[in-house]
């Protein structure tokens, strides 16, 4: 059961239980996406959407965020004004362990090598 939005800045997140490995591996496929989480990761704290600079359009990166955030892989909540965006870290790895790391790991190699 998606966590429902108690109000109107609640934003709907799937429970543990309904995150879907499909769904996290087509998270993760888009190299935007990836970049967002790689830098969550990288930085272990919450980062507002503002933290993030790619090189798409404002309504892209909500898309990006969203995608994250309907998959499981992130949770994003309002403080104040900011929406702040977590790893689901605990959830993933609870739930395929070491995936989370195995993909980080080969991005970050991936990222190394010369692009064709």
């Amino acid at each position: 059961m998606t966590t429902p939005a108690t109000s109107g800045r609640d934003l709907p997140h799937p429970v543990r239980e309904e995150i879907r490995l499909e769904s996290v591996l087509h998270a993760l496929s888009d190299p935007m996406r990836l970049q967002i989480v790689r830098e969550l990761a990288a930085r272990g704290v919450e980062l507002s959407c503002s933290d993030f600079v790619l090189p798409v359009t404002k309504s892209t990166t909500t898309h990006h965020f969203r995608v994250l955030r309907e998959s499981g892989v992130i949770r994003q909540v309002y403080r104040g004004t900011a929406k702040l965006n977590g790893l689901r870290t605990d959830d993933l790895d609870a739930l395929f362990p070491g995936l989370l790391d195995r993909v980080l790991e080969a991005a970050t190699r991936q990222a190394g090598r010369p692009t064709p």
